[in-house]
């Protein structure tokens, strides 16, 4: 079988195989502890279920419009004017199946080949890989640790070629936990208004904040950035519906128009029963939800922060949004592969390699799950870690 050049290009995804592998040691009755997760453990809010099932009841099982019902834009539209101080109308919404989805879908639509898409290293492993499968170039733009892993007005400028379609900027991000703020953002958005350069802006983590900070939309910061930003947001992080698969994008009549035709030939509709659900989380006031949940993220980042301190051989980044820990384990003498493989053999903590991420000294843990478990997985790490 001769395979299209597109998906030789492609490397399949590092977070999914190891979770899998933790999931299969479990299954065979090994105690595994899983610190890959990137989902909260957290339930869906009872107000998204009880309506998921009310539509079900109703008979809401068909198809819906391709791009999403109307509702579910509208209370998307109220959504950014409330949290993000944006408007948009219905016409420049889409949703689909997943913020993952419709970043992808960006991508599919905007990329001609050989366009280069500026990605800010460490970037969340899925970015290079929608860039190539839509034709395009992934061009890396290096941060230091000790900047917080921030890209700079002029690491931007020096990677800007004739070819540069767009940048993306996820804030807060994964892996690093990386939050701008709006000066950083409005340096930013000068480089690529200047150089014509469209920002897509992944937005998923928003709601997932510690220490005060704040999120702020690229988007917002003036009428000029709003009209060269494609918005990517959904509700599987700060609602705790990951498996409810609903995304979506706010941008230009124009872009939203042609991801639109791209989606009629792909997926269609997002499922209409998570529509539902995704709309009444939206509408309902679940401000003290996503408040205690972020305390708890908070509490658990602190715990694994304190739980490494004096250690020589693993150094963690405290990140300051999102929920992974990015920490240096360059000093142990493995690559970040090599480390997770052993340390799930030997120790039977998953987490995942920083390499996927950009940063080979590098592994992500993830605190999406309880305090007991974390204890137990740092304990562990810290005990196996001394062979080094």
């Amino acid at each position: 079988m001769r395979f299209c050049s597109r998906i030789m290009k492609v490397e399949p995804s590092v977070t999914l195989a190891i979770t899998s592998k933790a999931k299969q040691m479990k299954s065979e009755g090994q105690e595994v502890v899983v610190l890959a997760a990137g989902e909260p453990d957290f339930d869906t809010p009872q107000i998204a279920k009880d309506a998921a099932i009310n539509a079900i009841q109703a008979g809401f099982t068909k198809y819906t419009p391709n791009g999403g019902t109307v509702s579910l834009k509208e209370a998307i539209c109220a959504k950014l004017k409330k949290d993000n101080d944006l408007e948009y109308k219905p016409s420049e919404i889409i949703v689909s199946c997943g913020a993952k989805h419709s970043l992808y879908n960006v991508f599919q639509v905007i990329c001609n080949n050989n366009d280069e898409v500026l990605i800010i290293n460490p970037y969340w492993l899925s970015y290079p890989e929608m860039v190539k499968l839509a034709g395009g170039k992934p061009v890396f733009i290096q941060t230091k640790e000790k900047n917080d892993f921030k890209v700079t007005p002029a690491e931007i400028k020096a990677k800007i070629t004739k070819k540069t379609k767009a940048i993306i900027i996820n804030s807060p991000s994964n892996p690093a936990g990386v939050v701008y703020n709006r000066e950083e953002l409005e340096k930013i958005a000068k480089v690529c208004l200047d150089n014509d350069i469209l920002i897509v802006s992944d937005e998923i983590y928003e709601k997932i904040l510690f220490d005060g900070e704040e999120h702020i939309s690229i988007a917002s910061i003036s009428k000029e950035a709003k009209e060269k930003t494609v918005v990517v947001n959904g509700v599987s992080k700060s609602y705790s519906m990951t498996g409810w698969r609903i995304g979506y994008i706010a941008a230009s009549e124009d872009i939203v128009k042609k991801v639109n035709a791209l989606q009629s030939h792909s997926t269609s509709n997002p499922c209409s029963i998570s529509q539902v659900a995704a709309e009444a989380a939206l509408k309902a006031d679940l401000d003290d939800f996503m408040e205690k949940n972020c305390k708890m993220f908070q509490d658990r980042r602190d715990l694994l922060v304190k739980s490494f301190e004096g250690e020589t051989k693993i150094k963690p980044l405290k990140p300051r949004g999102a929920f992974y820990l990015f920490c240096d384990i360059s000093k142990t003498g493995l690559d970040s592969l090599k480390f997770c493989e052993q340390l799930l053999a030997e120790a039977k903590v998953a987490v995942i390699p920083g390499g996927p991420f950009g940063s080979d000294g590098y592994i992500r843990i993830s605190f999406a799950t309880d305090m007991e478990t974390l204890r137990k997985g740092a304990e562990k790490i810290k005990k196996w870690i001394q062979k080094f």
